[in-house]
């Protein structure tokens, strides 16, 4: 575009639409922007019309000094899809400057010996403007001596010399005033005037004459001071001091060529004396004056062109003008972020630049036209990774050596809500305690979200249901902190666990969530007491139960049944007796609650025994119920009759469930005597049992590829028995073996200071017992396997009796098999009645051992009067043997009690 200078504000110079080919009504939709590296935006765009127009004065002397052609440059840039114009506006000038002259008055001294022809300098007359607007002639006042040698006029600005046409005469008129006036080429032309006073002086008839009309000269703009430029020669005919000639410079309007330059008067030599840029100024014009020394001198003038040449002095320059800061994570490649200016004020090849980014970064320069460039976006942006770059942009000269320069461009990356909160683990488990007051903080859920500000702000709610249960009923959570808050007091009977989920989402615009299960645990308190089962918990009845008088150690009387609702070690339970002071007639198992009778019934014993018996669980605290349950001795077994409680039924009462129970129990049945089979069949094939004695009376059991060591102590009324595996037969003992016939050898003896006898017929082998004169007796008998709740000792296994006045024996449990492949003892102090021992989680209780794989009897017998080697024994036999010997020993003891009886009598 082109414009004049000096226009009204709001001249439209074209229209942006139709130039760009772009409909007026996008310019707004697709964001026009015009962009210009000035102080003022001297243009601006109508978005309705799509005209560009002018918004600032313009004055062409103010933006472009001294230059032929002014224009001014803008970028247009449209988005969607972008397009980037260039526009040169070229400003036009107008003859709004009058040349004007330095000086106020101008003098000349001429001599009235100058001939016709001479010239002589005029002032200069300048002129803002440029082109056909400068100056272009000069016209002189009439008169008769001088005219005018106009020189130039075309497109440099003219210069004018006075032209002495006829000699001067002093006598007639000493001074001669004239008027100068400068013309310029407008139309209308404006002038400028100045007064010229010309002194006639006396003779001096020869003038100095240079040795060229125009003098050419090179300098480099970075020539030191003293640096030669040229030597003028000029010479003058005259003798004396009239032919004596001094060089000097000619100011002009402003310029003083002193200033830059220094010239010998005597040699005419010119050297650089200031700081010469070629970026300032690329050429200078100098008049020299060279005068003679006559009493009237006479001078001739020279003009010397001085051309600085460039030197590569400048780095260049960049302008960054940011269009996006910050930019968005999201924003798509290829989008402008800045416009970047890179100038050079060097000319040539020292003012070429190239542009270029340093560095890895997702952004790019692209070139739009010469040295404007466009930063734009060359790869994914993600705030998380990097919230800020610092872009840094390197630009080359094409001088030699090159110049560079740089500038950091700090790009800040705006959040976007492009990530959802997120759980550490994949499920919650929150353990429970169940009535726990209503309130209670449960568990605080906590999610974290990469984002900032409002798209990292995480609120939270609940979701899903549990059981068709709507979990709000359960528990309810904070939005803000996440804190999990019950809503009622948990029953670990009615309730063990639940879930539900949890959803988290963020407070972005288009906000993102996500979702954890929590597994809510409800953990046993001992909160409910045993309860006792039927028969013996009807309220209100009578318990009793009938023995005969005939009935022996062992008998079962009773079996107390009883339930507890909780869980774990909370329903663990235990029965313990409580009878008369001095009764200790009856014992009953910790675990099984079965009472039985600890020995035989004698006359002193009453006929009713009042029994109490206590339920307890293992909780913290323990909770406890009772039961009375009387104990009535009959004499006649006629009167055994079970008093069955007369319970109403009605006829149809058997339905399909109990058909289904039936015949479960049947079935079960059928596969444990199976399996007992199968068992028995399997043990009876393992080899003979080794047993292993000791010097310090203990002894080691192995049979097959097993072997367990069994130690005997006397530090109480009952006799203790530990079994151990043991690898190998301890140091110092006797290795016995049972083989297949019921015979025993001693295999190995190892040493040992005293050799213990070798047994008798009747499998005996003697071994001292005693421990601080305690008479002891003991008898261990085969039993079935009974395995009871881990922690709580099993009670089921015959017991060690003490024996103070005879040597007793304890029957085998009810269902004992002759065959039984496991041992049982009991271990430890205590009897009929006494607590259980509990044990630590994992730890097996001392009297719960087993030997498999023999069907021997160890019996430890021991008599009160101790006559004989022979009273202290351990005896090996098969359950038929035993059963000979306790019966020949109950019908010695009968005649014996029978005789005391008739003694009595």
């Amino acid at each position: 575009y082109s414009i004049s200078e000096e226009v009204d504000k709001g001249t439209v110079i074209g229209n942006l639409a139709k130039d760009l080919n772009v409909n007026v009504r996008d310019l707004q939709t697709r964001n026009l922007n015009v962009v210009s590296g000035y102080s003022k935006r001297y243009f601006e765009t109508n978005f309705k019309t799509g005209d560009l127009y002018v918004n600032e004065r313009i004055d062409r002397e103010e933006l472009c000094t001294n230059v032929i052609k002014c224009t001014l440059n803008l970028e247009v840039i449209l988005s969607n899809p972008m397009v980037l114009r260039r526009i040169e506006v070229t400003i036009a000038d107008l003859n709004d400057n009058a040349p004007t002259f330095v000086e106020k008055s101008f003098s000349l001294n001429i001599s009235e010996s100058s001939p016709a022809g001479e010239h002589f300098l005029l002032p200069l007359a300048l002129d803002a403007d440029t082109g056909s607007n400068s100056v272009k002639t000069y016209r002189l006042s009439a008169n008769e001596y001088f005219s005018l040698d106009i020189q130039g006029g075309g497109e440099h600005t003219a210069s004018a010399e006075l032209v002495l046409q006829k000699a001067l005469d002093r006598e007639k008129q000493a001074v001669v005033k004239l008027t100068l006036t400068a013309v310029d080429g407008g139309k209308p032309p404006n002038t400028g005037s100045v007064q010229i006073i010309v002194h006639v002086l006396d003779a001096n008839d020869n003038t100095p004459m240079f040795s060229k009309t125009l003098y050419k000269a090179r300098v480099n703009e970075n020539a030191p001071a003293g640096s030669l430029v040229i030597q003028l020669n000029a010479t003058d005919l005259d003798e004396g001091d009239n032919g004596r000639v001094i060089y000097t410079f000619v100011k002009r309007a402003n310029f003083d060529p002193a200033d830059l330059f220094f010239i010998n008067a005597e040699t005419g030599e010119i050297t650089v004396k200031g700081h010469l840029d070629c970026e300032a100024q690329s050429a200078y014009e100098i008049h020299v004056q060279a005068t003679d020394r006559g009493p009237s001198p006479r001078r001739a003038n020279g003009k010397l062109l001085v051309e600085i040449v460039d030197v590569n002095d400048n780095a260049p320059e960049i302008v960054v003008t940011s269009l996006m800061n910050p930019v968005r994570e999201d924003t798509a490649i290829g989008s402008v972020v800045a416009l970047v200016t890179v100038t050079d004020k060097d000319g040539g090849k020292n003012g070429q630049t190239r542009g270029k980014l340093a560095g890895s970064t997702p952004f790019k320069l692209i070139s739009n036209y010469k040295n404007y460039y466009s930063l734009v976006v060359d790869g994914p942006l993600d705030r998380e990774q990097r919230s800020v770059y610092n872009v840094t942009i390197i630009a080359n000269d094409e001088g030699i050596p090159s110049l560079s320069a740089s500038s950091v461009v700090n790009v800040d990356i705006s959040d976007v809500n492009d990530n959802a909160p997120g759980f550490a683990e994949p499920a919650i488990n929150i353990y429970v305690k169940e009535n726990r007051p209503v309130g209670a903080r449960l568990y605080t859920i906590n999610a974290v979200d990469p984002d900032i500000n409002e798209n990292a702000k995480v609120t939270y709610s609940l979701e899903g249901d549990s059981n068709s249960i709507p979990v709000n009923s359960f528990v309810s959570i904070n939005s803000e902190t996440g804190d999990i808050i019950s809503l009622q007091s948990f029953n670990y009977e009615e309730l063990k666990t639940f879930h539900f989920k949890v959803l988290a989402t963020d407070s972005g615009v288009h906000p993102l969530s996500s979702n954890v299960t929590v597994n809510v645990l409800i953990l046993d308190e001992n909160d409910n007491t045993p309860t006792i089962l039927a028969p013996y918990s009807e309220h209100g009845s009578v318990n009793s139960e009938n023995i005969p008088y005939s009935a022996e150690a062992g008998y079962f009387v009773a079996k107390i049944r009883a339930v507890d609702a909780d869980s774990g070690y909370n329903a663990l339970l235990s029965y313990h007796l409580s009878e008369p002071k001095g009764n200790n007639l009856f014992r009953i198992g910790t675990s099984t609650g079965e009472i039985r009778t600890k020995r035989r019934l004698s006359d002193n014993d009453l006929k009713t025994h009042p029994l109490v018996v206590l339920v307890s669980d293992n909780g913290e605290p323990s909770l406890s119920a009772t039961v009375s349950v009387d104990v009535v001795v009959v004499e006649s077994m006629v009167e055994i009759q079970t008093q069955f409680r007369h319970v109403p039924v009605k006829e149809d009462s058997f339905s399909d469930l109990n058909l289904y129970l039936l015949i479960a129990i049947v079935s079960v049945s059928v596969i444990f005597l199976l399996s007992l089979i199968t068992l028995d069949g399997t043990f009876s094939r393992y080899s003979a049992p080794m047993i292993t004695t000791h010097p310090d009376g203990s002894w080691s059991y192995s049979k097959a590829t097993q072997q367990y060591d069994v130690c005997f102590s006397s530090d109480t009324l009952k006799s203790d028995v530990v079994v151990f595996p043991a690898p190998f037969p301890p140091v110092d003992g006797e290795l016995i073996s049972i083989n297949g016939g019921d015979t025993f050898t001693r295999t190995q003896t190892l040493p040992n200071k005293e050799k213990p006898k070798a047994p008798n017929s009747d499998w005996r082998y003697s071994a001292s017992l005693r421990a601080g004169g305690v008479m002891q007796s003991v008898h261990m008998e085969e039993s079935s396997v009974m395995q009871g709740a881990q922690g709580v000792l099993v009670q089921n296994w015959p017991t060690a009796s003490s024996a103070a006045g005879e040597g007793g024996e304890v029957s085998p449990p009810m269902g004992a098999g002759v065959d039984s492949n496991s041992w049982h003892f009991r271990y430890g102090p205590g009897g009929p009645g006494a607590p259980p021992q509990h044990l630590k989680p994992g730890e097996v209780p001392p009297e719960a051992f087993i030997i498999p794989g023999s069907p021997a009897i160890i019996s430890i017998r021991q008599n009160q009067g101790g006559e004989d080697d022979k009273s202290d024994f351990i005896t090996f036999g098969k359950k038929e043997e035993a059963k000979k010997k306790k019966k020949k020993k109950k019908e010695k003891k009968d005649k014996k009690d029978k005789g005391k009886d008739d003694g009595d009598e």
